[in-house]
């Protein structure tokens, strides 16, 4: 089976929402567009305008729950709905203050009152604020993703991990073995850097927001922490689920 490109998922707001995509258009040395665009500051946060620390902002390693929540974003409007199980749902401008104590409230909901309370949303000046301050681009497996799911004795979703690019038709953990090549993914060139280590973020069900699967465990068990790779746009170039995916170099 030749290795193709099955899902496409963005996160326009840090740890709170996932959208998936049939196509995108990537540009060397930068991120997917519209991922971890925004984030939730608290009450102990640190920022400066630029890129910041994940502990800086609300995630799902610190309340599972966010886990659940799904979202869409309207270019057209700039409005970003999000929907939880437990929440409801709600549409916002996240560059509106007024928007920002209507998203406050809808957190409320789910946020225990002892972790940092909440204080509003943040926006990077000229980065995303994902999990590192590279212009990277995280790829998964889908059979890496189902060999996790045999051991733990039930079926992961893949939103567990919150990737941009899921592959089909590789073997297991063969992803592993990028580090250091490039790949081409639809028109689009990569550079694949290094391998992500995981948190107990990946515990979580994205459909209930609770813990019930010893992900960590599992990848310790194969002696590592590791699932998925990031690698940085060196050339752009639209991308469609359903793209061939294929090692260059």
């Amino acid at each position: 089976m030749t290795a193709a490109l099955d899902r496409i998922i963005r996160h326009p707001l840090k740890a709170v929402g996932r959208e998936e995509l049939t196509r995108t258009i990537l540009t060397r040395g930068q991120w997917l567009p519209m991922d971890r665009v925004w984030a939730v500051a608290h009450e102990r946060s640190r920022l400066d305008q630029g890129w910041a620390p994940k502990a800086n902002f609300l995630r799902g390693v610190t309340e599972p729950k966010l886990m659940a929540a799904t979202c869409a974003w309207d270019d057209s409007l700039a409005r970003l709905h999000l929907a939880h199980p437990e929440a409801g749902e709600i549409s916002i401008c996240p560059d509106s203050e007024a928007d920002t104590a209507v998203l406050l409230d809808w957190l409320s909901r789910i946020w225990p009152e002892h972790l940092p309370r909440p204080t509003g949303l943040y926006r990077a000046m000229d980065a995303s604020l994902t999990d590192v301050p590279d212009p990277w681009i995280s790829i998964n497996s889908l059979a890496s993703n189902h060999a996790v799911s045999q051991m733990v004795g039930n079926s992961p979703s893949i939103h567990r991990w919150r990737g941009n690019l899921w592959i089909a038709g590789l073997a297991p953990w063969e992803e592993k073995g990028w580090v250091g090549k490039e790949i081409r993914v639809g028109e689009a060139l990569l550079q694949v850097h290094c391998e992500i280590t995981r948190c107990k973020a990946t515990m979580a069900n994205p459909d209930t927001g609770r813990r019930d699967a010893d992900t960590l465990g599992a990848l310790q068990a194969l002696g590592h922490q590791e699932f998925g790779v990031y690698a940085e746009v060196i050339q752009g170039g639209d991308i469609a689920t359903g793209d061939a995916v294929e090692v260059v170099t």
